[in-house]
């Protein structure tokens, strides 16, 4: 079964409107809600960065039913991997076992802000390994020293362990990464429909006896609006970075450097990549790419702050009927 979920942007809205957001789309009828945890947004119109962590456990309190993730945390930089597993058990106890720990190698634009630079790709996929090691070792309650190549742990314990297990997705992207973390992973996360990662992910899991039980997890932005010009209007003005791909999106350092390397991408552009307007049908056809990749779990992102309400109060059951009917 394929499960549906709501996106809490956290670079286009403010804290409390993601609180009151997450509430909306649980009412709406979302399967799960996956928060992104930025320091900056992508552009400056976006305008917003509040702490994940802290809204999500206001979210956790507000809510009943929808699972949580992170979408994605980077354990390596700006958080040190053994602050990262304190706040997953604790999100967990609060979430009453919802939580899911999502992880990634993170972005230049949110990581460069603690002054330590910015590492090549391979680094910062040994760093994140090494710390889902750390992260695994102090979910287990037990006291941890570690001494490994990039991450000291001295005495270290967490005291607050919740009853159910946090379980790990991280995000991947190619071969390489898959070949790094699909034993260390219960859940793939990735960010196109790429049936090809999919398997091979499955395959390695497989090759090491621990196939079944892990979800694939991934995302698309949608412009959802009653006028379709003012739907491809935002998306441009909000979205027309998400068209740069994950390498060069990994290495811009600031908004301004966005929006200097999407300053000619235009309206019409961001409209062949992002469904934009009333149409709910062509939202289906663009979501319908990720099942058919393998995908069980897909957030949608609507984009822009000032479409949520409308969106959540005039769309969002009719979408979820169609893509239902449609994946299942």
């Amino acid at each position: 079964m394929t499960r549906f979920g709501y996106t809490l942007m956290t670079e286009q809205s403010g804290p409390k409107d993601l609180v009151r957001y997450a509430v909306s789309a649980e009412q709406a009828g979302f399967d799960f809600e996956v928060s992104s945890d930025h320091f900056s947004p992508w552009l400056t119109s976006q305008g917003h960065a509040p702490n994940a962590w802290t809204t999500l456990g206001a979210v956790a309190h507000a809510t009943d039913r929808v699972a949580l993730y992170t979408y994605v945390t980077c354990p390596t930089m700006r958080y040190h991997p053994a602050v990262v597993a304190q706040q997953a058990a604790t999100l967990q106890i609060l979430a009453d076992g919802r939580f899911t720990l999502g992880l990634g190698s993170g972005e230049n634009l949110n990581e460069h802000v603690v002054g330590k630079g910015w590492p090549t790709v391979q680094r910062r996929q040994d760093m994140l390994k090494e710390a889902i090691v750390v992260i695994r070792e102090l979910l287990s309650g037990d006291l941890v020293d570690h001494k490994g190549d990039y991450f000291e742990v001295d005495s270290a314990r967490i005291w607050d362990i919740p009853d159910e297990p946090v379980t790990i997705g991280v995000a991947m992207s190619g071969e390489r990464s898959v070949e790094s973390f699909a034993t260390v992973s219960d859940h793939l996360i990735a960010v196109e429909p790429d049936g090809k990662l999919v398997d091979a992910w499955h395959g390695a899991r497989q090759a090491t006896g621990l196939a079944g039980g892990g979800r694939v997890i991934g995302q698309i932005p949608v412009c959802w609006d009653t006028d379709r010009d003012a739907a491809i209007q935002r998306a441009h003005d909000q979205f027309r970075w998400f068209g740069g791909g994950w390498d060069v999106n990994a290495d811009l350092p600031t908004p301004a450097g966005f929006a200097g390397a999407t300053q000619f991408v235009r309206p019409q552009d961001v409209a062949e990549s992002i469904p934009c307007g009333p149409d709910l049908d062509a939202i289906v056809e663009s979501v319908k790419e990720y099942w058919e990749a393998g995908f069980t779990d897909i957030a949608l992102v609507q984009i822009g702050d000032e479409g949520q309400d409308e969106f959540l109060a005039k769309a969002a059951e009719p979408l979820l009927a169609k893509l239902r009917d449609a994946a299942n």
